[in-house]
């Protein structure tokens, strides 16, 4: 089953009842607490977001639990029950929170997702330094063959790409994935926008933040539901960082995202501001097909299939990481539904 992504970006308050999540909207301008700021131009066109799931129809809609992946909260006048929260984790749902400026700030996840979890955690953490690097060696090959497609799908040529994703070693001691990145962001937005990836550039560095905070929190679910830490990276290991393992996986996915952003800047001229729109197109993100090991699935499946198959590397039951491939072809993306 696919999980789905609920977005809630207007003031709701969020309960539990029957194992289902019940939603109930507020009048926004009834709230109190609330800055004034909160109601802009965009807030107000977000307060409008239909509800267009049958499920949510109603006084107080529902859905059940067992259909949810992934909860975004975005905005101050949501209200969330302990008892909903509670049961949104027992059920690996992957709960993030949103700022003042709609980006992602926070990410609760399940302590308890795997049946044999002490097991893994132990294989994890006692993984060797060779293996981690014969990892990583996997990892970046993926991410910079995805880099490639998504480049020649955009008609640039990428050949140098291919071929230092073909070269690359055990750990990545030359930093091919370095090199690659720098060609890769000078060549994949048009001249015009003047691009150059930094968390705090211009746009659409924002949109680019957004997408890839929605696929951290996919990552870390999965990796939590295959009974792995997901601060214990196999290359990323800054201290400050409790997502190492998550931002390692997510790599070969990245390319997922850019493309929506891609997409985004073709058809969209006004890219300085996360809108209502510009987030349903992000939320896509979960259900865009994928290619992994010749078979196509959605992105929440196809990252299941990597993060077990991980697990099964730490505990020497295989040597090969699970990562999909970048196919225009079958780049799909289904319609989603936004509240």
């Amino acid at each position: 089953m696919i999980k789905k992504t609920l977005y809630f970006g207007n003031p709701a308050y969020l309960s539990f009842k029957n194992k289902q999540l019940v939603l109930e909207l507020k009048d926004a301008s009834n709230e109190t607490g609330v800055e004034s700021a909160e109601f802009d131009e965009e807030n107000e066109e977000n307060q409008k977001l239909k509800i267009v799931d049958s499920r949510f129809r109603g006084n107080n809609p529902t859905i059940p639990i067992e259909d949810i992946g992934v909860v975004i909260l975005d905005h101050y006048g949501v209200t969330i029950s302990q008892y909903l929260l509670s049961a949104l984790l027992e059920n690996n749902v992957a709960v993030i929170t949103c700022n003042n400026i709609h980006q992602p700030n926070g990410l609760l996840l399940n302590l308890d997702g795997n049946q044999v979890q002490t097991e893994k955690f132990t294989a994890q953490i006692n993984a060797t330094e060779p293996l981690k690097k014969q990892l990583w060696q996997q990892t970046i090959t993926a991410k910079v063959s995805n880099q490639a497609a998504l480049l020649r799908k955009r008609g640039i040529e990428a050949e140098n790409m291919i071929r230092w994703a073909k070269n690359v070693k055990s750990g990545d001691p030359d930093n091919l994935e370095a090199r690659a990145a720098a060609f890769y962001w000078k060549a994949i937005f048009p001249d015009n926008l003047d691009f150059y990836r930094s968390r705090n550039g211009p746009p659409p560095n924002n949109l680019l933040n957004y997408g890839y905070a929605i696929l951290r929190a996919i990552t870390s679910r999965s990796l939590v539901g295959s009974g792995l830490l997901p601060t214990l990276g196999i290359h990323h290991h800054n201290k400050y960082n409790a997502f190492c393992l998550s931002d390692d996986i997510m790599e070969p996915y990245r390319p997922f995202v850019d493309a929506l952003v891609c997409e985004i800047v073709k058809w969209d001229s006004e890219i300085t501001e996360l809108t209502p729109n510009i987030k349903k197109q992000l939320l896509e993100l979960s259900t865009v097909d994928v290619l992994i090991v010749n078979e196509r699935r959605p992105l929440t499946s196809g990252m299941q299939r990597t993060t077990a198959s991980l697990a099964k590397c730490f505990e020497g039951e295989a040597r090969k990481i699970l990562y999909p491939e970048f196919v225009p072809e079958i780049l799909i993306k289904k319609k989603r539904k936004h509240y």
